[in-house]
């Protein structure tokens, strides 16, 4: 967007005998993404506006388009216009990139290489030091204000434990940044995004596993059937029900024709039996052991579905998928996946980070104690 206001691209633009503040025309922005290399071709710039789109970034100035089109068209950045939706979780991350700018621009920084059992850590402070800086920097009052806030810049991944076993605490247990705010973001990272559309739509988990042909009293579940297809369902072993249903992936071009029976909803009532908060998983001395669980997905994906949210459960196991074989179990707490705290997540947010990952998953787990 400042790139745009400083070549011009942005400006105000007069149509139809009304001037429009601060906009651009679709057509000219398509054509700068290519010649600024942050596009390869038109399609992929359009793609790439349309995403912008999607999350609430840019409009059509009327709002009459709800799709990108390259074409003579005005456009606007909504934080250009007032429009941008500030949400709970925007403000987070605005405030978590406004501390980061502070500490990496002042000397004598708390923001330290430090080292934890052998593993050099970037970034890294203590617990206690960041709650001293938040108080004597004014943006927090008190100690209390101050651990609040940052137990939710680590519940919204910006800061997290260097291994991933704390929330925040006031104490000497060492943090880091997990977001460089400074690193220069491409455009086309944003493609490698799923849409949390295909997400919302989705019956259940994307690894919800399915009934084939069951019979009567046979209580096994089966991801699909052993037959020549196999091969097409491993190159889309991560894309959500919606897409194997046949409706549009992001990650390929054509739409493989596989038949699949009509999904059935898994155990649509909880396996819990009775909701667990995140303040009693945490609390100490609670009836909780945390286990790291190394999953390597199959041709058809991992087998078992996480469901709920904040905190997420396991809902159900394939007994013969490569989860059940690495330990995992019916009402377990999701605590991280491959890396990243997520206790305080939903479903279909820890979904989408697991379809986004690699083929093999790391995910911690909190299990009752019996």
């Amino acid at each position: 967007r400042l790139r745009l206001h400083d070549g011009k691209l942005i400006k105000d633009r007069r149509y139809h005998l009304r001037t429009y503040p601060n906009c651009f025309v679709a057509k000219e922005l398509t054509d700068w993404l290519i010649d600024h290399k942050e596009a390869p071709d038109r399609e992929t710039g359009i793609r790439l506006m349309q995403k912008l789109m999607d999350h609430y970034i840019i409009h059509h100035v009327c709002d009459e388009h709800s799709d990108y089109k390259d074409a003579k068209l005005l456009y606007r950045f909504r934080k250009d216009d007032g429009t941008f939706p500030l949400s709970k979780d925007v403000k987070v991350f605005v405030r978590g990139q406004s501390l980061y700018e502070k500490l990496v621009s002042v000397e004598g920084s708390i923001l330290k290489v430090r080292e934890e059992n052998s593993v050099k850590y970037q970034r890294t402070f203590l617990g206690c030091e960041m709650v001293d800086w938040l108080i004597q920097e004014g943006e927090a009052e008190n100690r209390k204000e101050a651990v609040e806030l940052g137990r939710a810049l680590l519940e919204h991944g910006i800061i997290q434990h260097v291994s991933n076993r704390h929330h925040f605490f006031d104490s000497d247990i060492l943090y880091q940044f997990w977001i460089n705010f400074r690193r220069r973001r491409r455009l086309t990272e944003l493609l490698n995004e799923n849409s949390s559309r295909t997400l919302s739509e989705s019956p259940d988990s994307p690894f919800c596993l399915r009934k084939l042909n069951p019979d009567p009293g046979n209580t096994s579940f089966l991801s699909v059937q052993t037959n020549k297809e196999i091969k097409i369902v491993s190159a889309v072993r991560r894309s959500s029900i919606t897409s194997l249903a046949g409706n549009s992936n992001p990650y390929f071009s054509a739409t493989p024709m596989l038949v699949f029976p009509p999904v059935a909803e898994c155990n649509p009532k909880s396996v819990l039996k009775r909701p667990v908060t995140n303040e009693e998983l945490l609390s100490p001395g609670a009836p909780y052991i945390k286990k790291t669980l190394t999953i390597v997905g199959d041709a058809v994906g991992w087998g078992f579905v996480v469901r709920g949210g904040r905190p997420c459960h396991i809902q159900a196991v394939d007994p013969g998928g490569p989860a059940a074989a690495a330990g995992m179990k019916v009402c377990q707490f999701v605590f991280s996946v491959n890396g990243m705290y997520v206790l305080h997540l939903d479903y279909q947010t820890i979904s989408s980070i697991i379809m986004t990952g690699p083929r093999t998953l790391v995910m911690e787990v909190m299990e009752a104690i019996e």
